[in-house]
């Protein structure tokens, strides 16, 4: 029914109301869509890389590399400079810096030249990561906060899925500088979206007359840069130059807490974390991105070795979980906008518990679905919490934090799947090893038990937290509304 509605500009209709929000997700979902791509497709280009540049593995990585610690080290940084001067210009700033880099990357002479542009790639990323959920917070109701977020976890899930296939296809169709290129169109019509779509964002005049903590970002991005590397160099090697990276990060976590408890402004306020429930939400999204990267990094290994697929049916097969996630996380949104946020981050963390204790049995005996089944139920319990955690976060922070706020949502979830892969990929590997046969099926069933015990003890961890800490709540100081 079309009622009057107060708009920002005056009275608005709400089927205008209605179109306005459309195009502004549309907006939003192209510019997730296009930074989740800008991860997952690059990877498959690595070995053309290693041939026309004539380079090792370990210097092509970097390609991936530099995109991903950008992110990273950015993304908080990102939210608290939209927090301060405007969510639109920021970023629309990100998609044109994005789509730029891609075009350099495209043309790049140079293997030095394509790391470096990729690193600028990633800045844009991470504007646009960090300024996504913010922007539904803004533009949707709290009645569709649920059902928003969950059509950004979908286009996330399709970008990740979509990247190898499409990249493999133009790296034979096209060459490798077709996988950059290809972002150049989708990242014009994005802008075009936004620039149409979203709707003006006022900074918050306290936040910006408070300046921007320089010192706090610097120490932040090394800190982050410095437990990042540490967990992608030397993976399964526990040698000096991790132990020396994960010290230096110990040591930026100190200097970073001090500095935000003495500056005016800080880059994160620290009494946030005196609320449980955004503390437990942000270790939640650690912890699953943790377990979910399991899936990842050892689920290749059981199929190939435990099952005896082969290429073709090892990519069809893993193919199961982006797609459950794809298809759940839009019925996700509609069941957290239902029945509440907190009830499903419960449900969904059960499901996740429950499916990775499944893959943990590792029943080669009943084929391709000894893994089918159980994915399902562990990646429909993902986008039910994923969804559930980031409206959850979302809605009950202050319009002065929403951009910092996006921005600790998704590194948490970055730091997770940087620490999966390391952690789980090391238990994977010692467990492993303790066959007779390393590379036989019964070697990989017992790195898939092992592995898989330990994501379930972690969802369980994760679980105990969604249902205690909103007992806690009431004793913290409540968030800004």
């Amino acid at each position: 029914m079309a009622v009057a509605t107060q708009g920002r500009d005056g009275l608005t209709s709400a089927p205008q109301e209605k179109e306005a929000v459309g195009w502004a997700l549309a907006s939003l979902s192209l510019a997730t869509l296009l930074s989740s791509l800008g991860t997952s497709i690059a990877s498959v280009g690595l070995p053309s890389l290693m041939q026309t540049f004539g380079a090792s593995f370990q210097a092509v990585q970097w390609v991936v590399l530099a995109y991903l610690l950008a992110i990273t080290t950015l993304i908080v940084s990102a939210g608290r400079l939209a927090d301060m001067f405007g969510r639109r210009p920021l970023l629309l700033g990100g998609i044109a810096l994005f789509t730029s880099a891609s075009a350099l990357c495209g043309l790049a002479p140079t293997l030095w030249l394509l790391i470096a542009t990729r690193a600028v790639q990633g800045l844009g990323a991470a504007l646009m990561m960090a300024l996504t959920l913010a922007f539904v917070a803004e533009t949707v109701s709290k009645e569709r906060t649920g059902s928003a977020m969950g059509l950004l976890g979908a286009m996330s899930a399709i970008g990740t899925t979509l990247g190898p296939s499409l990249g493999g296809l133009l790296i034979a169709g096209l060459g490798w500088r077709a996988i950059f290129l290809v972002n150049v169109p989708l990242g014009l019509l994005t802008f075009a979206l936004a620039w149409r779509g979203l709707p003006a964002s006022n900074k918050n005049a306290q936040t910006a007359q408070g300046g921007f903590d320089a010192i706090g970002t610097v120490l932040l991005a090394l800190t982050l840069a410095a437990y990042a590397l540490a967990m992608t160099l030397g993976r399964g090697n526990f040698g000096a130059l991790k132990i020396g990276l994960l010290v230096a990060t110990g040591i930026g976590v100190v200097l970073f807490v001090v500095t935000q408890s003495r500056v005016k402004t800080p880059l994160i306020q620290l009494a946030s974390f005196r609320d449980p429930r955004l503390s437990a939400s942000l270790a939640m999204s650690l912890i699953v991105a943790t377990v979910m990267m399991a899936t990842l990094v050892v689920a290749p290994f059981y199929l190939s070795r435990g099952l005896g697929l082969d290429a073709a049916m090892v990519g069809l097969v893993l193919s199961t979980g982006p797609l459950v996630s794809t298809l759940s996380a839009l019925l996700a949104g509609r069941l957290s906008d239902r029945f509440g946020a907190n009830r499903m981050m419960v449900a969904g963390l059960t499901s996740l518990a429950a499916g990775t204790f499944l893959l943990s049995l590792a029943m080669t005996k009943l084929g391709i679905a000894s893994y089918v089944v159980p994915i399902t139920v562990t990646c429909f319990g993902y986008a039910l919490f994923q969804t559930s955690n980031n409206a959850a976060v979302m809605t009950g922070v202050g319009a002065g934090e929403r951009g910092v706020m996006s921005g600790l949502l998704n590194l948490s979830r970055n730091l997770g799947l940087i620490t999966g892969a390391s952690l789980m990929g090391a238990i994977f590997a010692v467990a492993s090893a303790g066959a007779q046969n390393v590379l036989g099926s019964a070697s990989a069933a017992r790195g898939m038990q092992v592995t898989f015990e330990t994501a379930t003890a972690l969802a369980l961890v994760a679980l105990l937290l969604a249902l205690f800490s909103p007992r806690f709540a009431g004793r913290a100081r409540p968030r800004n509304s």
